[in-house]
């Protein structure tokens, strides 16, 4: 796994095991996106001032590469500076459940990696 997410294993166990102090936002933002994890960041004290960062969807343009990807961030830009507190609330809490699967996927990946472990060493 972590190959395929082009990040030393130790990083990859630090990350699935909550330890992501020392580690930049920029690799944990670059492994979501290789995990093909959907990314929102929002940046900023409120929507007004807001900078938004989208992840690119597989097989689309990078992020950044194209006028096409530009419109759609600036469109999403808009679009979030017209949400309604409770809509911002229902984003954070999809943000969270996100989270909460990148969590359950690295818990999923120790579990399998101990048992091809103790298969082993049988």
């Amino acid at each position: 796994m972590a190959k395929q997410l082009g990040i030393p294993q130790p990083t990859l166990s630090k990350i699935v095991n909550g330890r992501v102090s020392g580690l930049s936002l920029e690799l944990l933002i670059r492994v979501a996106v290789r995990a093909k994890l959907p990314v929102l960041l929002q940046t900023g004290a409120g929507p007004a001032e807001a900078g938004v960062y989208t992840s690119a969807i597989a097989g689309s343009p990078r992020s950044g590469a194209s006028r096409l990807a530009d419109r759609a961030r600036e469109t999403l830009a808009r679009s979030e500076r017209r949400l309604t507190a409770g809509q911002r609330l229902e984003t954070q809490l999809r943000h969270s459940e996100l989270l909460m699967r990148l969590q359950r996927a690295g818990e999923a990946h120790r579990a399998a990696a101990a048992t091809r472990r103790s298969g082993r060493a049988r």
